[in-house]
């Protein structure tokens, strides 16, 4: 039996979100970056599990895709600044505080 075509949902919404918030510079930044900023952020959502991102944007209502669309938006912003703020620091905290 194989699992692998079920996933978040939330990942395709981060990982859209990330190159729009990148766009620019998406080939010049460092990818354990963008994946830290990846995951802290789904960290910060709900998990939505689906086989096929299809299904889910069936059953959703233009309301529930505009709110999943906003909380992806606000916990890559906050991902990105806790991020940013740890640039500097040696040891990465393994928490994060919302």
């Amino acid at each position: 039996m194989r699992f692998d075509s079920i996933h978040n949902y939330y990942e395709t919404l981060v990982v859209r979100e990330l190159i729009q918030t990148f766009v620019d510079d998406i080939k010049n930044i460092d990818e354990d970056y963008l994946q830290d900023i990846a995951c802290i952020a789904l960290n910060m959502l709900p998990s939505r599990y689906v086989r096929h991102d299809v299904d889910m944007a069936f059953f959703l209502t233009t309301s529930e895709r505009t709110d999943m669309d906003n909380a992806v938006k606000e916990a890559v912003l906050k991902a990105k600044k806790h991020v940013d703020s740890q640039e500097d620091e040696d040891i990465r905290p393994n928490t994060f505080q919302q």
